[in-house]
């Protein structure tokens, strides 16, 4: 059992607890003002050491400085390069600086919430504080894994930003006619990313290979991302490889990009580089979208005009969620719910035809 002694000290008596760990060593805290403090702190050591949950005080002492090197090596490797990279952009520039010298037990969630609040009011956006306070929490998930701290003191927090959803931005199909016109040599990449609803690593990513004739399918496996000049090749979004229907006249424009080119090349570019994203301000891209007199897009937008296409040719939410390469069909829902709209005036107008008062639906039928 705990024991509290008194000892006196140039500012007064104190406090020291003597106690043993789980292992049967013995160590003691001291420092405590009241008698009462002290036996409060022997009472909830000895509940923590018949419940499992006690942390040796001297496990906090390392700093987040110490415990990031690891966490950010293994999400090297759980999370795609793109990822990485914003993470260890975060740690690096919002963490570090302000926690990487601090130790475990020195951080609570009032210091967590004030560091929340500098973050928004020198201008970063919601984005960014959300990442960067990812970053902190995540690796004092993994303190808590190893036992170096009870609890998360990050996690809990009321003071973080919102994102604010984009407005999507849909194109008619003449609108995506003359955009694709007007893009010249990637007439054909416009096409697909608009009818196909692919990414643009997705679609730049695609070989002659993944391009299925005979099935009039796209096979889309891998994505490529782009890191300032170089590109970084992985899985898709979802992990998992799919099966993307082309319409014919998209796929009489691929059979022509793929003329001449082996099964191993890229569909688009020179064959054997990545496509580069076009420049937001000044690329052809942008140049199409101007001579095309469109509303102001991004390729990403594309997809969205893609979605909004299929729904108004009467596709259904689950080959939408196949083909935009959702795991969740819940997700295409969430995320279009204003393409449904004309569906919910579909069924009044249908529930109106059939059980109106007069019509032949509305009179019960009676059983025999």
């Amino acid at each position: 059992m705990a024991t509290v002694e008194p000892y006196e000290t140039s500012s007064g008596r104190r406090y020291l607890v003597r106690y043993r760990t789980p292992d049967r060593k013995q160590t003691k805290k001291r420092g405590f003002k009241t008698k009462r403090d002290a036996e409060a702190f022997a009472a909830t050591v000895e509940v923590e050491k018949m419940t499992g949950s006690y942390v040796q005080p001297k496990l906090g002492m390392i700093t987040i400085g110490e415990l990031a090197p690891d966490w950010l090596a293994r999400k090297e490797i759980d999370v795609a390069a793109s990822n990485y990279r914003t993470l260890e952009s975060a740690w690096r520039i919002h963490v570090q600086p302000r926690w990487g010298s601090k130790r475990l037990t020195d951080i609570d969630l009032a210091a967590v919430e004030r560091w929340i609040g500098d973050m928004g009011r020198a201008g970063s956006g919601a984005t960014t504080v959300i990442r960067a306070y990812g970053v902190l929490a995540g690796i004092l998930d993994d303190a808590v894994k190893a036992r170096r701290l009870r609890s998360n003191p990050a996690r809990g927090v009321e003071n973080l930003p919102r994102k604010s959803s984009k407005r999507h931005v849909y194109l008619s199909a003449d609108d995506v006619e003359r955009l694709a016109e007007e893009s010249g040599q990637h007439r054909c990449l416009v096409l697909v990313l608009a009818y196909c609803g692919v990414r643009w690593g997705e679609a730049v990513a695609l070989r002659v290979r993944d391009v299925e004739f005979l099935r009039k399918r796209l096979t889309v496996a891998d994505n490529a991302v782009q890191l300032g000049v170089d590109h970084a090749v992985g899985e898709t979004k979802s992990r998992q490889v799919r099966s993307v229907p082309v319409p014919d006249f998209v796929l009489q424009e691929l059979s022509v990009q793929c003329s001449g080119r082996d099964r191993d090349e890229l569909v688009f570019g020179d064959g054997s580089k990545y496509l580069p994203r076009p420049k937001s301000d000044g690329g052809w891209f942008a140049g199409a979208v101007k001579r095309a007199r469109v509303q102001k897009i991004t390729p990403h937008d594309l997809r969205h005009t893609c979605a909004s296409l299929a729904v108004s040719a009467g596709v259904n939410v689950l080959a939408l969620a196949r083909m935009l390469g959702h795991t969740d069909p819940a997700v295409t829902l969430r995320v279009y719910a204003d393409l449904f709209d004309s569906d919910l005036d579909r069924a009044a107008a249908a529930m109106d035809s059939a059980y109106a008062p007069g019509s032949r639906a509305s009179v019960p039928k009676v059983c025999p």
